[in-house]
C-alpha cells in the first residue's frame, strides 16, 4: 500500500525544510497580501478572527490528508488521494480538476495582488490594463524559474519564504507598536458584522491557507514523505497562522474598517504608513512583490505535476501541440497559459470567490470519499472527518449566500464552470472505453 506513486519525477530531491517553504510561499503570497481587504469587507469588526476561524477549520481539514500522505504520498498529491477514494473514473477526475482549476485561479489571484501592490510605487494605477499585465509578467517569469531544476526551486523558495516571513513579522510589530496596541477596527462587540458577513469571510480565509495541499502534490520528491509530507504540512500551517492573525492585528491597529476595504487590493501598504511613514509603503510593496513572486512559482510547481499525475492516470484529455519536453513542461504550459487568461479578465473579487467556491467544493469530496471508503484502511478518524464535513458546509453555504445577494455572477460562472468540467470529464472518459470496459489512452 505505502508506494510512492509519481515514477517519471525526481525522488527525494525536497528536504522537510524545503516542503515546509513551498508550502509557506504559496499560502502567504496568496493570502495575507491578496485577500485582507476582501476579509474585512465581509467580517467587518471581526476580520482577525475570520483567519481564526479559517485556521480552525484548515485544521480539520488538513487532517484528512495528513492521513492520507502517510498512506500514499504521490507527485499527484490529491488526485492519487481521490483515485483511491472514488477509483478512477467522472467523480475522481471532476474533483481533482476543481482543485486543479482553485490552484490556477490563486495563482492569477497572486499575479494580479503582484500588479497591485507595484503600482502603489507610482501612486497607483495610471490605466487599468497595468495590473493584468504586470500579472502576466509575473505569471511568464514564474515559467521560467519552473523549467529549471528542482533544487534550484528548492533553494529558491526557501531564501523566498524566509524573507517575506521575517519582512512581515517586522512589518507586523512595526504595525502593532505604531498603533498602541489600540485596535481601531477590531471590535469584540461588533456594530456591523453578521454571522452571515463573518463565516462568507471565513471561506475566503480558507483559501489563504489552502495552500498547504501543493504539499501533497510533491509528496514523490519529498524525503522520507510518509512522516515529512504531514510534518510539512502541520508546521506550514502553524506558521501562517501566527502570521495572518499578527498582521491583521496590525492592520486593525491602524485602519478603520472604512480605510482598509478602500484599499483592499494592498490594506498592508496603506496600514504600514503610520508605523514607518512614506518609506512603509515602499518596505511593504517590497515584501508584497517577494511574497506574490515566491507564492506563483511555488505554485506552477505543484500545480503542474499534480496535472501531469492526472495525464498519468489517463483521467483527462493530452495533446502536447508539437511542444518539446515532457508532460510535466507541457502540463506547466497549460497551467500558466489557464493562470495568464484569467489574470486578464477577472478582478481580485471574483477571483478569490471562484477559488474559493472550487476548493471546499473539491474538500468536501476529500473527506467524503475517505469517511465512506477508507477510513478504516487509513485508521481515520470519523468524527474528526465528519466535523470536517459540517465546517465546510457551514461556511460554503453563508459564502453562497452571500454572493446570490451581492454578486449573482460569480455563482452563474462556478455552476457553469463545475458542469462544463463534469459533462467534459463524462464524455472524455466514456470516449477512451474500450468494448470490454476497460481503458485506452493515446497522444493526439
Amino acid at each position: 500500500m505505502n508506494k510512492t506513486h509519481g515514477s517519471q519525477y525526481k525522488k527525494n530531491s525536497l528536504t522537510l525544510i524545503g516542503a515546509v517553504s513551498l508550502g509557506t510561499s504559496v499560502m502567504i503570497g496568496a493570502g495575507i497580501f491578496a485577500l485582507t481587504g476582501q476579509i474585512a469587507e465581509l467580517a467587518k469588526e471581526w476580520f482577525p478572527f475570520a483567519f481564526l476561524a479559517a485556521a480552525i477549520i484548515t485544521g480539520f481539514s488538513a487532517y484528512s490528508y495528513f492521513k492520507m500522505a502517510a498512506a500514499y504520498p504521490s507527485a499527484g498529491g490529491i488526485a492519487m488521494f481521490l483515485e483511491k477514494a472514488y477509483g478512477k473514473g467522472t467523480t475522481t477526475a471532476f474533483c481533482a480538476l476543481l482543485m486543479y482549476f482553485s490552484m490556477v485561479i490563486s495563482e492569477s489571484l497572486v499575479a494580479r495582488t503582484f500588479g497591485s501592490y507595484t503600482l502603489q510605487l507610482f501612486n497607483g494605477p495610471k490605466y487599468d490594463w497595468m495590473i493584468p499585465a504586470l500579472g502576466v509578467g509575473l505569471l511568464v517569469f514564474a515559467f521560467l524559474i519552473n523549467i529549471l531544476s528542482n533544487k534550484f526551486i528548492q533553494t529558491f523558495s526557501f531564501f523566498m519564504a524566509f524573507i517575506k516571513i521575517g519582512g512581515l513579522i517586522i512589518l507586523a510589530g512595526g504595525g502593532l507598536y505604531a498603533s498602541g496596541l489600540n485596535f481601531e477596527a477590531l471590535s469584540i462587540a461588533p456594530e456591523n458584522t453578521s454571522l452571515g458577513g463573518f463565516l462568507g469571510a471565513t471561506a475566503l480565509a480558507i483559501l489563504a491557507f489552502k495552500g498547504f495541499t501543493t504539499i501533497t502534490n510533491s509528496g514523490g520528491e519529498i524525503k522520507d514523505p510518509h512522516k515529512n509530507v504531514g510534518r510539512a504540512i502541520v508546521i506550514s500551517i502553524g506558521i501562517c497562522t501566527v502570521i495572518y492573525i499578527v498582521i491583521a492585528l496590525a492592520v486593525s491597529g491602524n485602519l478603520s474598517i472604512e480605510e482598509i476595504v478602500k484599499a483592499k487590493d494592498y490594506s498592508l501598504a496603506e496600514a504600514a504608513r503610520p508605523a514607518f511613514g512614506e518609506y512603509g509603503l515602499w518596505i511593504t510593496v517590497g515584501f508584497a512583490i517577494v511574497a506574490t513572486v515566491s507564492g506563483v512559482i511555488a505554485s506552477a510547481f505543484a500545480v503542474s505535476r499534480m496535472l501531469a499525475m492526472l495525464t498519468d492516470m489517463k483521467l483527462v484529455p493530452y495533446s502536447y501541440f508539437g511542444m518539446p519536453g515532457s508532460v510535466q513542461m507541457h502540463t506547466l504550459v497549460y497551467t500558466i497559459f489557464l493562470a495568464i487568461l484569467l489574470t486578464i479578465f477577472f478582478d481580485l473579487n471574483r477571483i478569490a470567490s471562484l477559488g474559493a467556491i472550487f476548493y471546499i467544493i473539491m474538500d468536501i469530496a476529500v473527506h467524503w470519499g475517505i469517511l465512506r471508503n477508507l477510513r478504516k484502511e487509513i485508521e481515520a478518524s470519523s468524527s474528526i472527518l465528519i466535523a470536517a464535513i459540517a465546517l465546510d458546509v457551514v461556511v460554503l453555504g453563508a459564502f453562497i449566500y452571500i454572493k446570490i445577494q451581492s454578486d449573482l455572477t460569480v455563482i452563474w460562472t462556478a455552476l457553469i464552470g463545475m458542469i462544463l468540467i463534469f459533462i467534459g470529464e463524462r464524455v472524455f472518459l466514456r470516449s477512451q472505453s474500450t468494448p470490454d470496459g476497460s481503458h485506452y489512452y493515446h497522444h493526439s
